[in-house]
């Protein structure tokens, strides 16, 4: 009998949490919305650049986020000098790169990543000076390099050459 007591006060206890947690929700939701709302206000949209977010400097660029001084871009995030790219990603001073990320200096590239000073390359990794290649990764000049002699040399070339 006691135990059956015990369950009878706990199941009250029981529904009065569930009240309680679906009131906190509610709560948290509107506090979570709340927020929402303000930070959304704080990214607005520069009207010179439509849908683009916490760009500075961008002209004619479009849905892009947090670029600075980019020009005629689309789609991009955390670019910097960009110039025609679309869907591009942490690239520096590019030009007509597509898809790519975390390029430097590059121009007319394809689906590549990690590529300086480079033209006309597609699908390649890690390339440095490098001009139309397709599909080849640790290039220095269109020559192949093994993983390690080409970050050493890579390191060398951007000192020297102050990139």
């Amino acid at each position: 009998m006691a135990k059956d007591r015990g369950a009878r006060t706990s199941a009250p206890n029981a529904q009065e949490e569930a009240q309680a947690r679906e009131e906190v929700a509610a709560m948290n939701k509107r506090a979570f919305l709340d927020q929402y709302q303000q930070l959304a206000r704080s990214y607005t949209a520069d009207p010179g650049n439509p849908g683009s977010y916490a760009c500075e400097g961008c002209e004619r660029c479009a849905n892009c986020m947090f670029c600075r001084d980019c020009d005629s871009c689309y789609q991009c995030t955390h670019c910097t000098r960009c110039e025609l790219c679309n869907n591009c990603s942490h690239c520096v001073e590019c030009k007509q790169c597509h898809h790519c990320a975390y390029c430097v200096q590059s121009e007319n590239c394809t689906g590549s990543a990690y590529v300086v000073l480079c033209r006309n390359l597609s699908d390649c990794n890690y390339c440095f000076g490098c001009v139309g290649l397709s599909k080849k990764d640790f290039h220095i000049l269109n020559v192949p390099f093994p993983r390690t002699e080409y970050f050493k040399q890579v390191k060398r070339l951007r000192a020297e050459l102050g990139i």
